[in-house]
């Protein structure tokens, strides 16, 4: 990216929140629980390489990720520690990650045999068992096929079990009973594979929120993805403990203008000013992943005051309300932050729009520039 575009719009990522956060969840699971920072789909939009190596440098001893093009790109960064892939199809070519020592995960039969077939190292596989989610890993009724062909590969010298896993449904709400039901039959589950002769060096159940409020489910590997970037996996829910939203989302203010009342502003004209006033206008918009929706929800940060977004979200761009203020071109814009000077958080966007932080961080991008720093107050 340019210097213009980083001046007009970017993410800045802290990575010394980054690693602030991954310590802390290290301390709060201690020291006989391996850590796992899951940097999918781009390091849920903070940048996954960097990331990563913020990460490693906090003690993540696993990296998590979904798609094997995602594990590779770690390699190819220069990252030679255990990374986990889960997510694959019929016909994935797997002999790269096999030699790079990629730990790929198998939900079927037809998997196991065809990461088996894949080349001639020896692959490293965990298997993941649906355990109430009903989404990807192995059905309950399909748990003995399914373990006792991985017991058959392993004996045969052709794969190494490394893991067995799931995932919950509902971890963000404690006293939902999936929780329960699902840990059980994770239970199960380990228990039926040592019986079938297989001794997973891991086992792990628990995303970001079970991590934080579930401790029976740590076994001995969390996975904190949204956690590890500084925003909470189960609002109101969970403690306070002191993690730091590592992404802003800045832009610099393109104009602002006196508007009279019963103007209307932006596409369809969903917002007619109340009052004479002032807006501006910000070079950002859903082509950049700023939600459309945010229009007459969501609001900003200039000079020291939040600024509701006013009309439509545009492809390149939305206005905002100063409401009489004409700050000049080029003042900064925060559109979400850690929330520590007064802006709004991602958190915020997301009660807004109805969704959640995940999507919030995850979607933005597009043509904003991302710039890494590293704050000494993180």
């Amino acid at each position: 990216m340019t210097s213009t575009a980083a001046a007009r719009a970017e993410i800045v990522v802290d990575l010394a929140a980054i690693r602030h956060n991954v310590s802390r969840l290290r301390e709060l699971v201690g020291p006989d629980v391996a850590m796992m920072t899951v940097v999918k789909a781009d390091g849920y939009g903070h940048g996954m390489v960097e990331v990563a190596r913020a990460a490693r440098q906090a003690g993540s001893e696993w990296l998590g990720v979904a798609t094997l093009d995602e594990a590779m790109a770690l390699r190819e960064a220069g990252d030679p520690g255990r990374v986990l892939c889960w997510l694959a199809v019929p016909g994935e070519e797997y002999a790269a990650a096999v030699a790079a020592g990629i730990d790929l995960t198998a939900y079927t039969v037809a998997e196991l045999d065809e990461i088996a077939e894949s080349g001639g190292e020896r692959a490293r596989v965990q298997l993941k068992v649906d355990t109430g989610l009903t989404r990807g890993g192995a059905a309950r009724a399909d748990w003995p096929a399914v373990f006792a062909h991985a017991a058959e590969l392993e004996q045969a010298g052709r794969l190494d079990i490394t893991g067995i896993w799931s995932h919950f449904a509902a971890s963000d709400e404690p006293e939902h009973p999936a929780n329960d039901a699902q840990e059980a039959a994770f239970r199960e589950a380990v228990a039926l594979a040592e019986e079938l002769g297989m001794r997973p060096e891991l086992r792990h159940l628990a995303n970001s929120a079970a991590t934080i409020l579930r401790p029976s489910a740590r076994f001995n590997l969390v996975r904190c993805g949204i956690a590890s970037y500084g925003l909470d996996p189960a609002p109101g829910r969970t403690p306070d403990l002191g993690l730091v939203p590592a992404m802003t989302v800045r832009a610099s203010l393109a104009m602002s203008k006196q508007i009279a009342i019963g103007d209307g502003v932006s596409y369809g004209h969903t917002w007619i000013a109340d009052r004479d006033t002032t807006v501006g206008v910000v070079p950002a918009g859903y082509g950049e992943g700023v939600p459309r929706a945010a229009g007459n929800l969501a609001s900003v940060w200039v000079d020291d005051r939040r600024r509701a977004i006013r009309g439509r979200v545009c492809m390149d761009q939305f206005v905002i309300d100063l409401d009489g203020d004409l700050p000049p071109p080029g003042t900064d814009v925060v559109l979400f932050g850690p929330g520590d000077r007064g802006e709004p958080t991602a958190q915020e966007w997301a009660e807004a729009l109805d969704t959640i932080n995940y999507e919030i961080v995850t979607r933005v991008g597009g043509r904003l520039a991302r710039r890494h720093v590293n704050r000494e107050d993180s």
